[in-house]
């Protein structure tokens, strides 16, 4: 079971271009930090603005410089069913624990609808497939009825829950039981989704504070519940800075004053605003993150 801290990966950009040196210098920071896993080429990887061949050599690159160190969980969600399998077999080939699959997006299938398309990315990729119920970027909301069904399958292991709605996890813990992986896709509620009965959480914070993120997800596996509230509060205004506006745009500035990589972002997101810029800076100057 997937459990803890993964990093949703930020897809670095320099003049237009995925840098590659950048991402697998950034893989290993994340790494020596205690991050538990890795998730590139999901939204906050700007996967919707990549082209086939960037998301396959995104994915590729990552499998690759992490080398088994920690779990994988590649993105390879479409709101086409063909093109997912497309994405969901190359992770399997190129050696990616999970694939990550979003639920389709402007399409709005009906349950029906999402129960067939996941059964046929199980059915032909096989490879263990995570779930991304996210009803405020897909319009569409995975019922916890369907998400049982879905479970029956053999490849279909858990869930990338961003609902928000912290009864989710306890009725899907009931309908399906523990073994279904359930990991938050909300960063300010990650420990109350853990409280409810979650393994971990599939984050955007934990790009610019990994080891904060980790630590708290430690703490409550090993019932140090004070630790992971301390933690937890430590983290809040971090949260809000980096959703003060559409992720991952103010996330990629927050790594360029750190000095991780150029905030480079593609059309339609766009660098953020100078009042956002002001919030970012002042939570990474609390933490002493700034460089």
């Amino acid at each position: 079971m997937f459990r803890g801290s993964f990093t949703a990966l930020l897809t670095p950009f320099s003049k237009g271009k995925f840098d590659e040196n950048a991402f697998r210098s950034f893989i290993n920071w994340q790494i020596e930090q205690g991050t538990d896993g890795l998730v590139p080429c999901g939204t906050t990887g700007e996967s919707p603005t990549l082209s086939h061949e960037e998301h396959q050599k995104v994915t590729e690159v990552c499998i690759e410089e992490t080398a088994g160190r920690v779990p994988v969980i590649a993105g390879a969600g479409s709101n086409s069913t063909v093109e997912a399998i497309s994405l969901a077999k190359h992770a399997k080939d190129v050696g990616a624990d999970a694939a990550l699959v979003v639920t389709p997006y402007y399409n709005k299938p009906t349950q029906e609808g999402l129960y067939t398309h996941y059964k046929e990315i199980s059915d032909q990729a096989k490879i263990p497939i995570i779930i991304y119920n996210i009803p405020g970027r897909s319009v569409i909301d995975m019922t916890v009825e369907t998400m049982a069904r879905l479970a029956k399958l053999s490849n279909i292991v858990g869930v990338k829950d961003a609902t928000a709605e912290l009864d989710r996890p306890i009725l899907t813990k009931l309908a399906i039981g523990s073994d279904f992986c359930q990991l938050s896709g909300e960063d300010a509620t990650a420990l109350p989704f853990l409280v409810a009965g979650g393994n971990g959480c599939i984050s955007v914070t934990s790009n610019i504070c990994p080891k904060l993120c980790s630590d708290m997800q430690r703490a409550w596996r090993e019932g140090n519940v004070k630790e992971a509230i301390n933690i937890q509060d430590v983290l809040m205004p971090v949260h809000s800075a980096l959703f003060c506006e559409t992720s991952p745009g103010p996330a990629k500035y927050a790594a360029e004053l750190m000095g991780l990589f150029s905030s480079e972002t593609r059309l339609p997101i766009t660098k953020i605003d100078n009042s956002s810029k002001k919030l970012v800076e002042k939570c990474l100057q609390d933490l002493g993150l700034s460089r």
